[in-house]
């Protein structure tokens, strides 16, 4: 018998979720982060950084409930509607589609600067356009094939981190830690946030593939769990081996004095020749890093915007199934258009920063969906229960409110574009409702 047009298939395992989870992520340990050196300084980003640590542990034991309890590819949407209605799924909805489309150009353009290092003749925004539908077919193909992938880069990808921290640990310093260590003053901190959150931007996009998972109740917590501690190990290793070796400076600047995204071979740069072979050999396969989570987060965000067209609150044509490939392929290829048109812009650091507004407010309203669930549907079955809760979600929630304001503070104008895209999309939604057929 067929399935319908609009049902996906379960054919991930647990190791294919954690693969998924470090996947989405593992490219914020590569680049961007170090930018928030110079906002707070090692001491300023450094605080942050706990700070959002202990948000996504908390974040992702309660986000593990809610997947477990509701495993639909619609991810806080479907969370969110089940507990407070349909205008609040939609807003959870489009931050999380805001959240997943903006943060693969920013990446798309790290693979093709990455690339232009050992092709210069080629142009960075070609090869980032040329990743874009390579990257979009293999996940029309198939998620098993896509997810495969997905773990194969990501295991390279981490080897790469710990390679890269045994080669610097060995000339770390302590003084290159504490040196200039706040040169903003405390503010620094909250400048800082975003690039904190860059670090772990992404892990719940486990969620959105809950649909195709085996057995989801068990195999979600395994995935997510093992996922954020090895992120959390991988984010701590990364940034002191990095800072240890030069001074926070060393791994910002470059030697002309401009801002660097690549953190990772500056600091290598402080260790061994530019032409060593074990430079070059961290650097392409650094490259990993990217395409894991420009990959995995094109693939969380076809789920995202697929069960926006099949519950009707898009054109229901991004709701629909490819008939051989079981797989949300006109919801991947819109995601396509719309990331190509951001990419056009030039303006990934401006990207990067909306996209974390977007995740903040999935974390936000996530959080407050628990809580509202517990009392709401207190018979719900939940095969994982969250720990220590209700203070588990609540740090959570307090954390990313109090992320959201700072970065409302130090980056006002791109937060008022941020609220004027979900304000126009509410709009859009109240007014021509897509709960017609197509």
């Amino acid at each position: 018998m067929a399935k319908p047009a609009t049902e996906l298939t379960r054919t991930l395992n647990a190791t294919m979720l954690w693969g998924l989870g470090v996947g989405y992520v593992i490219s914020g340990m590569y680049f961007g982060w170090n930018l928030g050196l110079e906002k707070g300084g090692t001491l300023g980003l450094g605080i942050a950084t706990i700070f959002i640590i202990i948000m996504y542990l908390c974040f992702t034991f309660s986000y593990t409930e809610l997947a477990c309890s509701i495993p639909k590819a619609g991810g806080v949407f479907d969370y969110a509607e089940r507990a407070f209605g349909k205008n609040v799924g939609f807003i959870a909805g489009m931050a999380q589609n805001i959240e997943f489309i903006f943060a693969p150009p920013a990446i798309a353009f790290a693979i093709g600067a990455y690339f232009n290092l050992f092709f210069p003749g080629i142009p960075i925004l070609a090869i980032a356009i040329f990743a874009y539908v390579i990257f979009t077919g293999l996940n029309i193909y198939g998620v098993k094939a896509a997810a495969t992938f997905e773990l194969l880069v990501t295991i390279l990808a981490v080897g790469e981190l710990l390679l890269f921290a045994g080669v610097s640990l060995p000339s770390f310093k302590m003084e290159n830690l504490t040196r200039n260590a706040l040169p903003n003053g405390y503010t620094g901190i909250l400048a800082s946030v975003p690039f904190a959150i860059w670090f772990f931007l992404g892990i719940e996009g486990v969620a959105n593939v809950a649909e195709e998972t085996i057995n989801p109740q068990r195999t979600i917590l395994k995935g997510f769990g093992f996922a954020i501690l090895t992120l959390v190990v991988l984010c701590i290793l990364t940034f002191t081996s990095s800072v240890g070796v030069g001074g926070w400076e060393a791994i910002v600047y470059t030697k002309d004095g401009t801002p660097s995204d690549s953190p990772l071979p500056l600091a290598l740069g402080q260790i061994v020749a530019g032409n060593n072979f074990l430079y070059h050999l961290l650097i392409t396969v650094g490259l990993l890093g990217l395409v894991a989570s420009f990959h995995g987060i094109i693939l969380a965000a076809g789920r995202s915007s697929f069960e926006f067209g099949r519950v009707k609150m898009a054109p229901a044509l991004l709701g629909r199934i490819h008939p051989r490939f079981r797989t949300p392929a006109n919801a991947l290829l819109g995601n396509m258009v719309l990331g190509i048109i951001a990419l056009l812009t030039g303006k990934t650091g401006d990207i990067i920063i909306l996209s974390v507004f977007g995740a903040l407010t999935l974390y936000i309203i996530s959080m407050l969906a628990i809580l509202r669930l517990r009392k709401k549907e207190p018979g719900l079955t939940r095969p994982f229960r969250v720990p220590l809760y209700p203070a588990t979600p609540i740090v959570a929630l307090v954390i990313a409110v109090l992320a959201f304001a700072a970065m409302t503070r130090y980056y006002s104008n791109l937060a008022l574009i941020y609220g004027g895209i979900l304000l126009l999309a509410f709009i859009l939604f109240k007014i021509m409702p897509t709960n017609k057929t197509v």
